[in-house]
């Protein structure tokens, strides 16, 4: 019969108990409040890049996650991201090699023109149908006013409710050329001035194009001006 040899009782144990322990037990793990800090960090030193007041709120991490402890935490935007309302903040570790993403909500505060009242199409904006109230630009469309001197004199295109946020594309300059009126074409080179009377063909606001049939009956197009004039290229 061959011999069996027997462990030592203390080594025995030993076995036993490593046996028995988790393998994760005793590894460090890094905590879930560092990694939500260097998010935070990380908002906080682009912030001022933001137009307006930033408030931030960090989304919770899966509590069931452990991480290796990390020596050092690099935050980033994920590629087609940006800091701008529920968004989310990538975190990497180098060394040992790990990453995730944590939720996070980046609201900016920021005044915008807004309607004092109710406005009906057609309205032509005076200084007292607007008002500046902050908003939070992130639950807002982009192209938002926020100086009201930008509206005053132009024309809205459809009706708004009172605290409507006004955009650009909301409003158009007042007409100043209007079709079938008479207009002056002028024309100027280095150190000459050339008008002549015209016919619109269509309506136009400052700066936009404008056809204009003169005396001879070619049509000639050039940009509305002031009221009733027309510069023409020479």
């Amino acid at each position: 019969m061959p011999l069996q040899r027997r462990l030592p009782a203390p080594l025995l144990c030993l076995m036993l108990v490593l046996w028995q322990m988790p393998p994760a037990l005793g590894a460090a793990a890094e905590p879930h409040a560092a990694i939500q800090q260097a998010v935070r960090a990380y908002v906080r030193a682009h912030e001022a890049q933001l137009p307006g007041t930033v408030k931030l709120s960090v989304g919770t991490i899966d509590p069931r996650l452990d991480l290796p402890r990390c020596a050092r935490l690099h935050a980033f935007v994920p590629i087609g991201g940006r800091l701008w309302g529920n968004s989310s903040v990538g975190v990497r570790c180098l060394s040992p090699d790990w990453s995730l993403y944590v939720p996070v909500d980046v609201q900016v505060f920021a005044p915008v023109v807004v309607a004092a009242r109710p406005l009906p199409q057609g309205q032509v904006i005076s200084p007292g149908d607007v008002t500046l109230r902050k908003e939070d630009l992130s639950q807002l469309p982009n192209g938002v006013l926020s100086d009201p001197a930008q509206t005053v004199g132009r024309i809205l295109t459809y009706g708004v409710p009172a605290g409507y946020a006004l955009r650009l594309d909301v409003l158009r300059a007042p007409l100043v050329i209007h079709q079938g009126q008479n207009v002056t074409l002028a024309a100027k080179g280095q150190g000459f001035r050339v008008t002549s009377q015209g016919r619109a063909l269509a309506n136009a606001a400052v700066g936009q194009p404008v056809p204009v049939r003169v005396p001879s009956g070619s049509i000639i197009t050039g940009i509305a001006t002031g009221q009733g004039t027309v510069a023409v290229a020479y």
